[in-house]
């Protein structure tokens, strides 16, 4: 009897496990033999390995927009975003479409922000310089991954460089050696008056917590601060492990902090505290945004969870899902989804909605996902002029011509833009044209156009277009209607020439609301732990 019954038991489990690789397999032939028939009838010759990267891609979007098919020769932005190195020069890069004087458009790499320290920093490869060529590879009309693809290699050898700089007449030549980047998670640490410590942090990739934890102990040991701002504002997350030992500094030893559950039973595992509090009592704000995902989340939200931080910002973006690598044919890799990730509260924090996704609709943001920080502070995202600006790159354009005339500038915590220089903007802006457009007179103008082909009264014509003439707004006037809002755009832009990205988010902290608030309830309503070791 018991033999028998264990027969019964098995069975199932043997059907179970074969449907699945039957239906793969069926699946396998059919996609092989269209292969087959293309490759034995089309007309024109294929690339099959651009065919076959479409159709995997293709297929992973129907699953999350986190499992992610990255072929051998991407191996260098899988290491970026796992090590946070890569063999380069140091700089970001951004492309900008042009018009000629013909009329002809063309698409144009520049330098958006070498990073300090780095190669192309060293050998002052500047912001706004355009990249002609890459070891003699004509940089025009080609998309941002192939430019930076060529700019990447191998550490140690050499790049040479072609950069075309305003305010110089002739292509200057840059040849200097590639290395093996490690971008800093810490953007900027610093201590306020008011005895509060602030750190900026921008990824969870290997070795980050260490850098958190140097930075502490910066502020609290050596400089004094009673209290500690963490600001992961556009941090996308990264490895758990590296957030687990971020939290062991706050937290008790042992300390349930995240969990994960998932369809192997690998994949359902606790994450705990695995060292003694470094500092079990130090008064704690957590900043996050809509970009805040990820590991990010699993910090601010077991933080808040646990009543060890209180979060201030907007509500974050809602990545919940564990990711884990596994090789695939010919050196590829699958970043695949095993599991969710779920506080100590019990909640997830996946925000995504599969069903809209398996029904072939676009990927869409559920509300009740991701963090709600205790004290909500959102951005107003109006439209005005400096979205226009930004949009145009101008605040980016004057401040590349303002590094050529200004050698040095005053300290990122003092440096002010005058009324002179808001004059030399709108002077800047003249010279380029800017045609300051609003949302509103774009969508005018298209219900014109369409009012036009149909049978629309003329006096309602008129109205329309006397209505469109006075929605096309002076830039100058809504400049000097938005100045503390130009006057910060244009400081962040111009101070971050001089002194990077640590410059910037000095300039920037000054008036940031957030983080005021946040000193301010950190002051006057600190929430002190009561943590027995």
């Amino acid at each position: 009897m018991k033999r028998f019954l264990l027969i019964l038991l098995f069975v199932p489990m043997v059907v179970v496990a074969q449907q699945p690789t039957v239906r793969i397999d069926h699946t396998i032939s059919i996609f092989n033999d269209v292969m087959r028939q293309l490759d034995m009838n089309y007309v024109d010759t294929l690339n099959y390995e651009e065919l076959t990267n479409t159709a995997i891609n293709q297929m992973l979007r129907k699953v999350d927009p986190y499992t992610v098919y990255y072929p051998k020769q991407e191996d260098d932005n899988l290491k970026m975003m796992t090590t946070g190195k890569y063999g380069g020069i140091g700089a970001l890069i951004q492309m900008r479409e042009l018009t000629d004087k013909k009329g002809s458009k063309e698409t144009r790499a520049y330098i958006s922000l070498p990073y300090e320290g780095k190669p192309a920093q060293r050998n002052d490869v500047r912001a706004g310089d355009c990249i002609l060529s890459v070891d003699g590879w004509n940089a025009k009309n080609h998309p941002l991954q192939e430019v930076s693809n060529h700019l990447r290699g191998v550490p140690g050898s050499t790049v040479k460089l072609v950069l075309e700089r305003e305010g110089v007449s002739k292509p200057i030549n840059k040849e200097f050696a590639r290395e093996e980047v490690h971008l800093d998670p810490v953007n900027f640490y610093t201590l306020f008056p008011d005895s509060v410590g602030y750190i900026s942090f921008s990824e969870f990739t290997s070795g980050s917590a260490q850098a958190f934890m140097m930075a502490v102990s910066e502020l609290v040991d050596k400089r004094g601060a009673k209290a500690l701002i963490i600001d992961l504002r556009e941090n996308g997350g990264g490895i758990v492990d590296e957030a687990l030992q971020i939290l062991s500094l706050f937290l008790p030893k042992g300390t349930e902090v995240v969990s994960t559950k998932g369809k192997l039973p690998q994949s359902c595992r606790s994450y705990t505290t695995s060292s003694y509090p470094i500092y079990p009592n130090l008064p704690l704000m957590v900043m996050v945004n809509s970009h805040s995902a990820s590991a990010s989340e699993i910090v601010a939200g077991s933080l808040q969870d646990l009543g060890r931080a209180r979060l201030i910002g907007e509500r974050t973006f809602g990545k919940g899902l564990v990711q884990n690598l596994r090789p695939v044919a010919y050196d590829g890799h699958l970043k695949v989804t095993t599991a969710k990730y779920y506080l100590p509260s019990g909640r997830c924090i996946q925000a995504i909605d599969y069903a809209e996704r398996q029904k072939g609709n676009e990927l869409k943001r559920d509300t009740a996902g991701g963090i709600l920080p205790d004290i909500v502070m959102t951005d107003s995202q109006k439209v005005d002029i400096c979205y226009s600006l930004f949009l145009k790159h101008m605040d980016f354009d004057f401040a590349t011509r303002y590094r050529q005339t200004h050698d040095s500038i005053a300290s990122p915590e003092t440096f002010a833009i005058s009324s002179d220089e808001i004059e030399d903007f709108c002077t800047f802006l003249e010279e380029r044209k800017f045609l300051y457009e609003t949302e509103t007179g774009k969508y005018l103008h298209e219900l014109i156009k369409m009012a036009e082909n149909e049978d629309i009264d003329s006096t309602a014509m008129v109205s329309l277009r006397a209505l469109e003439t006075q929605l096309q707004p002076s830039f100058r006037d809504a400049i000097y209607r938005h100045l503390d809002e130009v006057k910060q755009m244009l400081g962040a832009a111009i101070v971050e020439r001089y002194g990077y990205q640590k410059a910037r988010i000095a300039f920037l902290l000054r008036d940031d609301k957030e983080v005021l608030r946040a000193r301010k309830e950190l002051i006057t309503n600190p929430l002190i732990p009561n943590i027995q070791l």
